[in-house]
């Protein structure tokens, strides 16, 4: 499966009252492992952004003078999303900003090329799979960094590349982890299973006596029964005892 982690920045919070897009991140994930593709662009909203915006996100109306309009780089980024799940925090906010742009462009244009969104991605909204998992809990981004020990000291303001790097992260902790076990999960060679997900499992075959044992030298040995001392000084007994005859060295 062909995932997109997204995130946007805007000049305000709705676009009904005209506001737009000026910054796009997104990176992708096929079959549960980050590729390493990432789409990220500064857009030209052809209006002012509102001073609040600003103090969320610090993108200023100069950041963004010179950059690309929307029309300019809708083709591109409509050939990054196109057919993928899209895997978005707070989805309704950000698919609004989208299909304001596309259909904003399509009347331009005098032609529906691009959008709705949700008529050509799959939309998977992570606030509401947190909602669902957390009833009653704060599920912003940095509450569920902070849930699932993912660090994000490096996000002091909003910015939508390094925010969609962190969502991934959270979207792979929330749903069971990253589960592509081998270093190339679509093929499935001699020796490999495919599971349910159509992930590769490689087996690798190990003939008897490859594996080197290293055994433990007298001074490590010492160290081993002091430290195994100092454990029942502590606690009055200690359970390697158990594995080991039952008599304290």
């Amino acid at each position: 499966m062909r995932q997109i982690i997204l995130d946007t920045e805007t000049t305000g919070i709705d676009p009904r009252e005209g506001h737009r897009l000026i910054e796009i991140g997104a990176v992708e994930m096929v079959n549960r492992r980050l590729t390493g593709n990432t789409y990220h662009q500064y857009i030209n909203p052809e209006r002012e952004i509102e001073a609040e915006a600003i103090g969320v996100h610090g993108i200023t109306n100069e950041r963004v003078a010179d950059e690309p309009r929307f029309s300019e780089i809708a083709d591109a980024f409509w050939a990054f999303i196109q057919g993928a799940e899209l895997v978005i925090h707070n989805a309704p906010f950000d698919v609004g900003f989208m299909d304001h742009e596309f259909d904003r462009l399509n009347r331009q244009r005098g032609e529906p090329r691009l959008g709705p969104v949700a008529e050509h991605c799959r939309i998977l909204d992570t606030l509401q799979l947190a909602r669902d998992k957390h009833p009653g809990q704060r599920n912003n981004l940095d509450a569920l960094c902070k849930r699932y020990e993912i660090d994000n000291g490096h996000r002091v303001l909003h910015g939508a590349l390094l925010d969609a790097e962190i969502l991934a992260d959270v979207y792979l902790a929330m749903t069971g982890g990253q589960t592509a076990l081998s270093l190339d999960a679509s093929a499935g060679g001699e020796g490999d299973s495919v599971g349910a997900s159509g992930l590769a499992i490689r087996r690798i075959a190990m003939s008897p006596g490859q594996l080197r044992v290293v055994r433990p030298d007298e001074a490590e040995l010492a160290a081993h029964r002091q430290k195994l001392a100092s454990i029942r000084e502590a606690a009055g007994e200690c359970h390697w005892d158990r594995f080991d005859g039952g008599a304290p060295h």
